[in-house]
């Protein structure tokens, strides 16, 4: 075997390595803007609308209990050592 089929062979080995490296790199790029997407699918107005809403329920919840059960929080309260939020 020459030179002339050694270089031959050896830039169509790369070649091929190359193109494979390109094609799998688009794919796992396609695929994880894929994966991405139902994370952006709220707006930042939708998500506030959504916060505010939560906060209206936690507000009612914490009526009904402080009507029902008038001691709950002192019940339920946290050591002031552990604070989580």
């Amino acid at each position: 075997m020459g030179v002339f089929e050694f270089v031959i062979s050896l830039v169509s080995i790369i070649l091929g390595c190359v193109t494979l490296w390109i094609i799998m790199f688009y794919a796992r790029k396609e695929k994880s803007a894929k994966y991405a997407e139902p994370s952006s699918r709220y707006s930042l107005e939708q998500l506030s609308s959504m916060a505010d809403s939560l906060q209206d329920r936690i507000d009612t919840l914490e009526a009904i209990l402080d009507a029902e059960v008038p001691d709950w929080r002192e019940q339920n309260e946290r050591p002031s050592g552990s604070t989580s939020n």
